[in-house]
């Protein structure tokens, strides 16, 4: 009996160690080793071991949005406008001086008529017109030797069609002649952009993009067109307008008198057609580069802030779409219409009680400033309103020209041709 009583204290009192009550290892030494959550929490305890990408952010300096797209240059736009200008009416001062002095050669030398006097500027362009029959003439002639043994219908009908457009290019005045002719480049490059095969190339060489860094598309693109429409639009302008522009530089060239004689006035407005092309599409580069180009930016850098902020996009859900839309992109620009816009200027200033009718109904004749005024105010409402149907920036650059040459064209004409004589004097 005593004995089994000491197993049963002897068991009693080894219970515990045989088997010791289930208990955490946190919970056996709560005084040496302190639960952690009773310190901080799981997040907290993570961010006391940032990772590598967190180190690697804090290290480096991050470019914001913007500073990552510079803005693009115009300097190298503004240089080849004014050295392309100046290239334009250098040779364009050259070539009447030497056409000048040629049909004035030429009339001294078959008549003894002028001897007490030059020939004047009316002498030599009457010269001009019979010179230009008897070649027209000349091409009639041989155009009926080739026809000889063709039908006699046929050869009626095709010689017929030739001279009817001879005479109407013969009786057309010498700018609209000029203007045909530009109208004809125009046209080849447009059938150009007709080849599939050849459409990267015009697009990269015949359009200007304000972002591609490229300078010489400034003159290329003044003679591109994709559109028929805007191609026989612009021409019929043209044709009109720069026949217009040439009859004012003529009779600017008049009031000097014996004094400046030009035998032609074609160079003339050729070198203005090439510097207002030049600077209306400058306009519009740097309207691109200094207004568009930073908007843009702006604009993509408050649609990534609003798309990647909670706040923000619990503000206003019409607020968060607006803003999240695709901004617009910067275009590229080709087309005659500057250069057309400042020969329509011109030729309102010039002429301020012409009248021109409307292509599109009513159909009724307008004065040309009440027209040109309209127009002008049509390309202000579109560059506020955001309008991109037209470069409204080029459109306002060729009007500004058009203005700033009639105030101080005729003079700068005068200057270059001075500039030429003087060069190219016996005693220079």
């Amino acid at each position: 009996m005593l004995h089994t009583t000491n197993i049963l204290k002897t068991s009693r009192y080894l219970r515990p160690c045989i088997h010791p009550s289930s208990r955490s290892f946190v919970h056996s030494l709560p005084r040496n080793f302190p639960r952690i959550g009773r310190f901080m929490s799981e997040k907290s305890f993570q961010s006391i071991l940032p990772t590598f990408r967190d180190q690697v952010a804090r290290s480096t300096e991050v470019a914001s949005f913007s500073s990552r797209f510079p803005r693009p240059t115009i300097r190298s736009q503004v240089l080849f406008f004014v050295g392309g200008s100046l290239l334009a009416y250098s040779m364009a001062a050259s070539q009447t001086e030497i056409d000048t002095e040629y049909w004035s050669k030429q009339l001294v030398s078959v008549s003894h008529r002028w001897t007490p006097r030059p020939p004047t500027t009316e002498d030599m362009r009457k010269a001009q017109y019979l010179e230009l029959g008897k070649y027209l003439q000349t091409q009639v002639n041989q155009l009926k030797d080739t026809l000889a043994e063709w039908p006699l219908a046929l050869r009626n009908l095709v010689l017929s069609v030739y001279v009817q457009a001879a005479q109407s290019y013969l009786d057309a005045p010498e700018g609209r002649r000029l203007c045909w002719l530009i109208c004809g480049v125009n046209t080849a490059i447009y059938l150009v952009w007709k080849i599939p095969r050849l459409a990267p190339f015009m697009t990269r060489s015949f359009t200007h993009h304000p972002l591609s860094g490229r300078s010489y598309t400034l003159l290329t693109s003044m003679f591109s067109h994709k559109s028929f429409i805007h191609l026989l639009a612009n021409s019929m302008a043209l044709a009109s307008f720069g026949s217009a522009a040439t009859h004012y530089f003529t009779l600017e060239q008049l009031k000097h008198g014996e004094h400046e004689q030009e035998a032609t006035a074609k160079w003339h407005f050729l070198a203005f057609f090439i510097s207002a092309g030049l600077f209306s599409g400058l306009v519009s580069h740097v309207a691109a580069c200094k207004v568009l180009f930073p908007r843009l930016v702006n604009q993509y850098t408050a649609s990534a802030v609003i798309k990647n902020s909670p706040a923000a996009a619990a503000i206003s859900s019409t607020a968060v779409k607006t803003a999240t839309t695709a901004p617009r992109e910067i275009l590229p620009s080709l087309g005659a219409s500057g250069a057309i816009y400042a020969a329509v200027t011109v030729s309102a200033l010039a002429f301020p009680d012409a009248q021109v009718s409307l292509i599109f109904p009513p159909f009724v004749s307008i004065p040309i400033q009440a027209g040109v005024s309209g127009l002008v105010m049509l390309d202000m409402i579109g560059i506020l309103r955001g309008w991109r149907m037209f470069d409204h920036y080029a459109h306002l650059g060729g009007a500004a020209f058009g203005a700033i040459y009639y105030m101080y064209g005729p003079q700068w004409w005068a200057f270059m041709r001075g500039e030429y004589q003087q060069l190219h004097s016996p005693t220079s």
